[in-house]
């Protein structure tokens, strides 16, 4: 009798990645033949890399042309291994259905997701460096042809305005990413690897303009009727990001509501 059992739950992985399930197969023989389908979503998506492994020695792949496998067991720490092409798009998927001696089959699904690079660039000028990013994907966006659909390599830039020196692209494959940036002034190199999403999410969650600010501050308002003038907070209110400030060279002390952007903290 044959065992067979794995937690197949959907991957997501990027391109030029791998993933991997493991797998737990047992059976009163010592050899057991083992069957792959691999199936993707599209006829003309890049080939996907399917492994049957043994720790990190290779078993068997789909570079060869023969869908079954004489396995013998039992084998130590043995799982599906699938590598996601580099050439991918966003949401592409490969579905491989695993057979054990013509037993109930299990179907294991990796999903393309997207990658985070950060981008050097000249201090300063990181909104033009993404500005020219933009400037570019669109047009090209904008000049494709039907066979140029989904094959946009960039989806988001992200230009931190407290990171100096460094911006964040998104997209899917991330040698045609790198690319991009080579005629655009400004732009330096990619940093090696990637970034996680939880590394920069930070950067995602606006920062209160009052944030830091406490009473008695000395203060500088940076725009408005009184631009220039110097004052003290008196007030702070953080649900509407507003600060109530005394002008100090004022003739008559009145108090001054504005918001938190309008000022500039000069002194505690």
């Amino acid at each position: 009798m044959t065992s067979f059992t794995a937690d197949n739950e959907e991957m997501r992985v990027r391109a030029g990645s791998s993933v991997r399930w493991p797998l737990t197969i047992s059976s009163d023989q010592k050899e057991v033949s083992v069957h792959f389908d691999v199936a993707t979503n599209s006829d003309n998506a890049p080939e996907w890399n399917v492994f049957l492994n043994s720790g990190k020695d290779e078993l068997w792949s789909n570079y060869y042309s023969k869908w079954d496998y004489k396995l013998s067991l039992p084998v130590a720490d043995l799982n599906l291994e699938v590598q996601c092409p580099r050439g991918v798009r966003y949401d592409d998927f490969v579905d491989v259905t695993v057979t054990v001696d013509g037993g109930n089959p299990i179907t294991f699904r990796a999903t393309a997701r997207q990658s985070i690079l950060a981008l050097k660039t000249q201090i300063n000028q990181e909104n033009s460096v993404a500005e020219s990013i933009y400037l570019k994907v669109k047009d090209e966006v904008a000049h494709e042809t039907e066979d140029d659909v989904n094959k946009n390599d960039i989806y988001a830039v992200l230009c931190p305005t407290t990171l100096k020196g460094y911006i964040f692209v998104e997209g899917m494959n991330t040698d045609r990413m790198r690319e991009k940036p080579r005629d655009i002034r400004k732009a330096r190199t990619f940093v090696d690897g990637e970034i996680g999403i939880d590394e920069i999410q930070h950067y995602l969650t606006p920062v209160s303009p009052v944030k830091g600010v406490t009473e008695g501050d000395l203060v500088e308002l940076v725009n408005g009727p009184f631009k220039g003038e110097k004052a003290r907070v008196q007030k702070i209110d953080e649900a509407k990001e507003e600060i109530t400030v005394e002008l100090i060279e004022a003739m008559v002390p009145i108090p001054v509501t504005v918001k938190g952007e309008s000022i500039k903290v000069i002194g505690k």
